[in-house]
C-alpha cells in the first residue's frame, strides 16, 4: 500500500518512517496543505492522511480521480470531513487518537492561568511593574469546576482535579458509565459551576453550546476554558461576556473561525477574524494557537493514527473507533 501523508511537519518525520516500516507501506511526505489543485500528489496512492484541513467533497473527488479510496485525519474527530460525500465516493474515513493526558494537563493550566491572573501579571513583569493591585487570584480547590463532556480528556481532567481539592460535576447527554464525578444536567452545571471547561466534539448538536443565553445563567465572574473546538462557543457571546463582567476570565486555546490563522506566523500580516483579534487583547482573555495537543508523545500516536488507521481499514475492512 501507498499513503500520501499532507502537511507534514518537520517533528512527525521520524515517525512517519517509523510507522512506514512497521506497517510495511510506503509514505510519500509532503509539507503543502491538500487542495484540488493538488490533489495529484496522492496519484497512485490508496490512502491520504491530513492535519487538520476541511475535506469537502471537491477535495474528496479529486482524491477518489487519483484512486484513493482511504482517509485517515491525524487530528481527533472528522468534523472537519463531508462524511456523506465521503460515503457518496465510496471512500472510508477515520479520525486520529492521542492520549488524553496532554490536553487535560494544557486545560487545568489555563484554569490556574486564569485564575492567578497571569496575563496581567506576565505583562507588568516585562516593564518591571511588581505591584500587587488586581492580581488577586482565586485557589482552584475552592471553586466548582463544571466538564462538559466526559469523554477521555474530560474524564482525565476530573482525575486530575481531585488532587486539587475541587469539587468537580460534569455533563454529558452521551455518558452511559461513571465518569468520576456527578453527572448533572447542562443547567445545573451553568449555574453551579466557578469554573467551565470544554471538552466535546463539534456537532451540529453542540455548536455554540456555550452561547448569550447560557453566559447569562452562569455565576458572575466564571472563568471558561476551551480546549476543544471553536466554535462550540459563541464568539460574539463572549465578548459580551467579557465587556459586561459577567465572564471573569477565558482560557482559549481554540477560537472560532481559527482556521487559516493558527499555526501559522503572522506577525507582518493582517488578522483576519476581528472578534478573534478583539477578544486577544483584553487582560483577562489567554489565548494560545491550538497547541493543548502538542508533546511529543501526542505527536507520535497522532502519525501512529493517521497512517495505522489507513491501513487498519484497508486490511480489516474496519473503521477505528477514535473516542473525544
Amino acid at each position: 500500500m501507498r499513503i500520501c501523508a499532507f502537511q507534514v511537519r518537520d517533528d512527525e518525520r521520524d515517525d512517519f518512517e517509523r510507522m512506514a516500516a512497521d506497517r510495511h507501506v510506503a509514505v510519500d511526505l509532503h509539507e503543502e496543505t491538500p487542495t484540488p489543485g493538488n490533489a495529484v500528489l496522492a496519484a497512485g496512492c490508496e490512502g491520504v492522511t491530513c492535519l487538520g484541513v476541511e475535506m469537502d467533497e471537491e477535495l474528496l473527488a479529486a482524491w477518489s480521480e487519483q484512486g484513493v479510496r482511504y482517509v485517515g485525519s491525524r487530528i481527533i474527530g472528522t468534523d472537519e470531513i463531508d462524511l456523506d460525500a465521503a460515503r457518496r465516493l465510496g471512500m472510508h474515513v477515520c479520525g486520529g487518537s492521542y492520549p488524553p493526558d496532554g490536553v487535560a494537563e494544557f486545560a487545568v493550566m489555563l484554569m490556574l492561568m486564569c485564575l492567578r491572573q497571569y496575563k496581567q501579571a506576565l505583562w507588568r513583569g516585562q516593564v518591571n511593574d511588581f505591584s500587587l493591585e488586581g492580581l488577586e487570584g482565586r485557589e482552584l480547590g475552592n471553586l466548582t469546576v463544571g466538564v462538559m463532556g466526559a469523554g477521555r480528556i474530560g474524564r482525565t481532567v476530573i482525575r486530575d482535579l481531585t488532587g486539587f481539592g475541587s469539587r468537580v460535576i460534569a455533563y454529558d447527554p452521551h455518558a452511559t458509565t461513571d465518569v468520576g464525578a456527578p453527572l448533572v444536567d447542562l443547567d445545573r452545571l451553568l449555574v453551579e459551576s466557578d469554573v467551565i471547561t470544554l471538552h466535546m466534539p463539534l456537532t451540529d448538536e453542540t455548536h455554540h453550546i456555550i452561547g448569550r443565553s447560557q453566559i447569562e445563567r452562569m455565576r458572575d465572574g466564571v472563568v471558561l476554558v476551551n480546549c476543544a473546538r471553536g466554535g462550540l462557543m459563541d464568539t460574539e457571546a463572549l465578548v459580551w461576556g467579557i465587556e459586561s463582567g459577567k465572564v471573569g476570565a477565558l482560557g482559549l486555546d481554540v477560537v472560532e473561525g481559527e482556521e487559516g490563522i493558527v499555526h501559522r506566523d503572522l506577525r507582518v500580516e493582517i488578522l483576519k477574524n476581528r472578534d478573534m483579534a478583539y477578544l486577544h487583547q483584553f487582560r483577562n482573555v489567554i489565548m494560545t494557537q491550538h497547541m493543548a495537543f502538542y508533546t511529543d508523545v501526542a505527536v507520535s500516536h497522532m502519525v501512529a493514527s493517521g497512517v495505522g488507521g489507513i491501513c487498519d481499514m484497508a486490511e480489516k475492512g474496519t473503521t477505528p473507533t477514535m473516542l473525544v
